[in-house]
């Protein structure tokens, strides 16, 4: 009878835990929708969201649908991409690490990203609006991240990872300055400052064909390899003991990061700290399990990144926030904490 109790005690444990993450998910699906909305409503000329859901629909004014439909649609649809696939992309690398403080921007890819693109524009190979941005972008990103991977090893500490990652991110920032000192073209430099703080302003449908394809690639790669996450999350010599190939998997999460940072990069300019933010705050709600965690981290990203945007549009100002700038104050104490808190814990565990 214990032992019948106990196992009705674990199923009931887990039909709430099941309960609680499909509220979860169901809730962020509704803040994405209406921030989407938002979205599409805020700036110079204010729009509410029935005028939003009409203009979109081909109803409303002429300009309301050229608002809508032109200029902030593309907008829109590129933060709620870039997010999702910087939540996912973060989700992923620190379940491929097993470190809570991995994420794209923390290992340099976006910066590495940012210096592929900047090289291909400064020499003239390419404008902003060219497929060779991305190729550029992936290119810088994959390197960084395996590079990353090949310095630090399997079993690297949380320091050797910080410190790699510092090191990789100042190399593609000093290359990329760099690169802008030797140009001859001043206007090729100035467009190149702005477009490094990171924005998703004046976008067109142009610029979500340029990232969407590779955006969606990185989406559908990392999300093949849920699976193998949860069995890693025991250990590799666990996790090869029930068929992962650990290396193919190092070798997926690279590649997949690469394609979604890299094409979102190419875009959107350096956007930091979303990847690392989404999953920290998705964990109390749905658990530790890195293969449940990756949509909904996903999912954080997006809102995360569309409430960003609509904030710089917002915030008073004579010139334009950049949403990267505002991502990097919002996300830099945030690693701060999380870095104070990893420090309590080492300091609880050797006492």
């Amino acid at each position: 009878m214990s032992i019948h109790n106990g196992l009705q005690a674990v199923l009931a444990t887990a039909d709430v835990a099941a309960r609680r993450r499909a509220s979860v998910m169901a809730a962020l699906v509704v803040v994405v929708v209406l921030l989407l909305l938002l979205s599409l409503g805020v700036g110079p000329v204010r729009l509410s969201p029935l005028s939003v859901i009409d203009a979109l629909f081909g109803g409303g004014s002429d300009v309301a649908q050229v608002i809508v439909r032109e200029i902030r649609l593309p907008r829109a649809i590129l933060g709620f991409a870039i997010g999702a696939m910087l939540g996912l992309s973060g989700a992923a690398l620190q379940g491929l690490l097993r470190n809570p403080l991995a994420s794209p921007s923390l290992f340099g890819a976006p910066q590495s990203a940012a210096f592929g693109a900047v090289l291909v524009i400064a020499l003239g190979l390419a404008d902003v609006r060219s497929w060779a941005l991305p190729v550029a972008a992936i290119a810088a990103a994959f390197a960084s991240v395996f590079a990353l991977l090949a310095i630090t090893g399997r079993n690297a500490g949380l320091l050797i990872l910080i410190l790699a990652g510092l090191a990789i991110s100042s190399l593609a920032g000093a290359a990329t300055a760099l690169v802008m000192n030797l140009s001859s073209n001043p206007f090729v430099v100035l467009e190149i400052a702005f477009w490094l703080l990171g924005s998703l302003e004046d976008r067109s449908f142009r610029h979500v064909l340029l990232a969407l394809p590779f955006i969606s690639a990185g989406a559908v790669i990392l999300l093949s390899q849920r699976h193998a996450f949860r069995a890693l999350s025991l250990g590799e010599e666990t996790a090869q003991s029930l068929g992962v190939d650990v290396g193919v998997l190092r070798l997926m999460v690279i590649t997949g990061v690469a394609l979604g940072v890299g094409g979102a990069v190419a875009v959107s300019g350096t956007i930091g700290f979303v990847g690392l933010v989404a999953p920290h705050l998705m964990r109390p709600l749905i658990g530790h399990d890195p293969t449940r965690l990756l949509v909904p981290s996903a999912l954080t990203g997006a809102a995360l990144l569309l409430s960003a945007d609509v904030a710089v549009r917002l915030i008073p100002s004579t010139s334009d926030i950049k949403v990267g700038v505002l991502t990097s104050i919002i996300g830099v104490p945030f690693f701060l904490y999380l870095i104070m808190r990893e420090r309590r814990a080492l300091s609880g565990g050797v006492a």
